[in-house]
């Protein structure tokens, strides 16, 4: 297989957020009358974009949010993203191991984006080629964001990898008839999270952002899906 681009998700696969941003989350919701934990956040928002998950707790409480809501969660979200954000362990070395184009592909606004990835210095390795859900229709689990990326990539969809780290992505990526690499390595990852992100359609999954230049190797040999491939499991280069 051929592959014309690699298209990362941002939260959990470039910069390891998805921990602050689901208790950010949670308490700029519970301080507005929706009383959640961060699990529960996690359980139902991962991968999701800010604006199908403030709909969906809409439709459940019968009124809107306040209209402050998005400034208090950005002003929370940000600050502890400056605070304490970390990019993904091994990802800039994975990153120049890559000789094919890269972009980004987030359910996340690109403000939030300019943070996240400006604070670990990931900003220049992608722009411009950084894609938000506010471009599309759609978001994930939708296909419509990576079907926008690789137009703009001018990349064929099914010579594309994804590396993703939500089921709502991984089902995403599948729908647009891209292979997915599901990434288990963030902070917020559970013992089963390889499990469900397989389940979802990922064709593999591992845990160390360093093997990602030979599992791209592996997916070039036709080497993927390979079953019951976890990230215990060593990888070298075909």
């Amino acid at each position: 297989m051929a592959i014309d681009l690699v298209i990362f998700d941002c939260d959990g696969v470039l910069v390891d957020s998805e921990v602050i941003s689901c208790q950010a989350h949670a308490d700029v919701l519970s301080q507005c009358g929706y009383p959640i934990t961060a699990d529960q956040v996690f359980d139902r928002f991962l991968g999701r974009s800010a604006r199908q998950a403030r709909l969906e707790i809409e439709a459940e409480l019968g009124r809107s949010l306040p209209d402050d809501f998005n400034a208090l969660l950005q002003d929370q979200l940000f600050e502890a993203f400056e605070a304490d954000l970390q990019a993904i362990d091994g990802i800039a070395p994975a990153l120049d191991g890559i000789d094919v184009p890269v972009c980004v592909a987030s359910s996340g606004s690109h403000r939030r984006m300019g943070v996240s990835l400006g604070a670990t210095k990931l900003y220049q390795r992608f722009a411009p080629h950084i894609f938000s859900s506010s471009q599309v229709e759609n978001g994930k689990p939708a296909p419509d964001l990576f079907l926008f990326a690789a137009a703009q990539m001018r990349a064929e969809p099914a010579r594309c990898v994804v590396v993703e780290d939500s089921v709502a992505g991984v089902k995403g990526a599948v729908a647009a008839g891209m292979t997915v690499l599901g990434f288990c390595g963030g902070s917020h990852c559970r013992d089963d999270h390889a499990a469900t992100l397989q389940a979802a359609g990922a064709s593999l999954t591992f845990d160390d952002m360093s093997q990602l230049p030979a599992l791209l190797g592996c997916v070039r040999a036709k080497m993927a899906p390979i079953a019951g491939f976890s990230a215990d499991q060593p990888i070298s280069e075909p």
